[in-house]
């Protein structure tokens, strides 16, 4: 079996046991079209002819290329995926990427709204007949902090109105329950009364009554942050990291807001406590008598 033909039967696994989404399927074909192209250059016929030092070039040469560290060390983690695998199924004797690292990668906090911002975003009345759906769309993202795509494929079936919940399909084809707040449940109402609830029909409509387009999403939320006069770069993920700083800032409980954003990994829900310090941190130099900072 041929490099290529390996890389394909592992992607169709990922796709097809491991549901992993197109999107993802996606970025570990471009990653390893470099390793492919890397391996071509080197006349290496096959995986078992690389070793550590041809793996350091092969990073290398990628970085002299232009390769931010960020996207080096996806690179670096898509090749460990599918090492992994061929080790498993005995198609590699050993690792390629034992003792490679890549370049330290300098984990940038996420922007947030501060509470007067997002109330003064997802209560904006953007006029005309899209006006009951922005605002239920942007109550529900940051009342429940949905992922775009969470928020794109949502029917009327997954909603529990009377409860104040919504059952969402996150990555991985995992489902969490989500409460929904009550501004969030008035504006669904609305957008239910004016539009209908047909149980199979999606919430948020694009064209031919399709689910909406993440990129119509993308484009609304950014006119009606202009409308609104918000300085700050506007788009659906902001609101989801407002959504957990908000919750972690008044509740300081950080396994549930894992639990509520879909989290697998309580790592990646930590960076939200680097925000929550920050905030606390600029409280105490305004207001301790010691730590007021000289102009």
């Amino acid at each position: 079996m041929t490099p290529e033909q390996q890389i394909d039967r592992w992607l169709d696994r990922l796709a097809d046991e491991r549901h992993a989404s197109p999107h993802t399927v996606a970025g570990y074909r471009r990653d390893l079209a470099k390793l492919l192209r890397f391996m071509q250059a080197q006349q290496l016929a096959s995986f078992d002819a690389l070793d550590a030092n041809r793996m350091r070039t092969f990073v290398a040469g990628e970085h002299r290329g232009g390769l931010a560290p960020k996207s080096l060390q996806r690179l670096l983690s898509s090749c460990r995926s599918l090492f992994r695998q061929l080790n498993r199924e005995g198609q590699l004797a050993g690792d390629p990427l034992l003792g490679v690292r890549g370049p330290k990668v300098r984990r940038k906090l996420p922007q947030v709204l501060d509470v007067d911002e997002a109330g003064a975003l997802v209560e904006t009345d953007s006029g005309g007949k899209l006006a009951v759906r922005d605002r239920a769309m942007l109550e529900l993202f940051y009342s429940s902090g949905l992922r775009l795509s969470e928020l794109c494929g949502l029917r009327w079936l997954d909603l529990n109105l009377d409860d104040g919940e919504v059952r969402v399909l996150g990555k991985g084809s995992k489902t969490r329950i989500v409460p929904v707040g009550r501004h969030a449940v008035a504006a669904l109402r609305a957008l239910g009364a004016e539009e209908g609830m047909a149980t199979d029909s999606p919430i948020f409509r694009g064209r031919g009554g399709a689910p909406i387009n993440p990129r119509s999403v993308q484009l609304r939320m950014k006119t009606l942050a202009l409308q609104q006069g918000i300085p700050k770069h506007i788009h659906p993920h902001l609101l989801r990291h407002t959504f957990a700083s908000h919750m972690l800032e008044s509740s300081g409980d950080l396994r549930a807001v894992q639990e509520l954003l879909g989290h697998a990994d309580i790592a990646t829900t930590q960076i939200y406590t680097h925000l929550d310090f920050q905030h606390l941190a600029k409280v105490y130099d305004a207001a301790h008598p010691r730590a007021r900072r000289k102009p």
